[in-house]
Parts: C-alpha cells; structure tokens; sequence
C-alpha cells in the first residue's frame, strides 16, 4: 500500500492540495512505513493536472490531504484513490497516526478553492 501526502517545507502537510510544493509518498508494508519518497508537484491547480493519475501509476491508494476541492476529490476517486480530509501537521506523524487507526475522514471539502479557511477547517477527526 502506497499513502500520499501534499507537503510545504518543514515536513508539515500542505493544507491545499493543489498548491503544494511536493507530495511525500509513503510505501506500507505490515502497518509499517518501509519507504518515503518526494514527487514534485505539478505546476497548476491539482484538479487540473494529471496528479492523480501519476500518483495511481506509483500504486497510491490513500491520500491523506488538508483542503480539497470537489475537483480533486472527483479526479482521485477516478483513479480509486481514497481521501482523508481536513488534516494538519507534520505528514511523518500523520502517516503513523493514519495506520495505528486514529485518524478518519473529516468530511469537508474546500469550497472552490475558497481563500478564507476557518482554521478549525483543516483538523482530521481523532
């Protein structure tokens, strides 16, 4: 199993998935991280890029994102790749927290790429 994470330098997850400097790429072997690899993001908004696709091709099955358009949701469900909404903070922690079955789907999307996040928005559910 392949997770991938939309990334900014610090190792903290990007909270737009369409904007992020590069997506953190997790390999899973027996509910443990085996491998990280960094792919560079695509110039342009991720729903109209070909992402998704590319990140089917590494054999993703999992994103575990902050903000999201329906867009984006739309593409990556296209290629059977799940969502976890509305997540924040550094994406080693996150990856863990997701496998030990702490973190679940926040439900939300961002609404057109809206500018103005709420900043309770962006939380997974614990």
């Amino acid at each position: 199993m392949k997770i991938a994470v939309p990334t900014k330098q610090g190792n903290s997850i990007d909270e737009h998935f369409g904007h992020c400097e590069f997506y953190s790429i997790f390999t899973i072997q027996d509910q443990n991280v085996v491998d990280k690899q960094i792919l560079k993001s695509p110039q342009g908004c991720g729903c109209k890029s070909n992402i998704a696709a590319d990140l089917a091709k590494m054999g993703v099955s999992i994103m575990i994102a902050g903000g999201m358009g329906n867009g984006a949701v739309n593409k990556l469900a296209e290629q059977n790749i799940a969502v976890v909404r509305n997540c924040h903070g550094d994406v080693d922690v996150l990856v863990k927290e997701y496998l030990a079955g702490n973190i679940k789907d926040g439900g939300a999307n961002c609404a057109a790429h809206d500018e103005h996040h709420n900043s309770d928005a962006h939380v997974c559910n614990h």
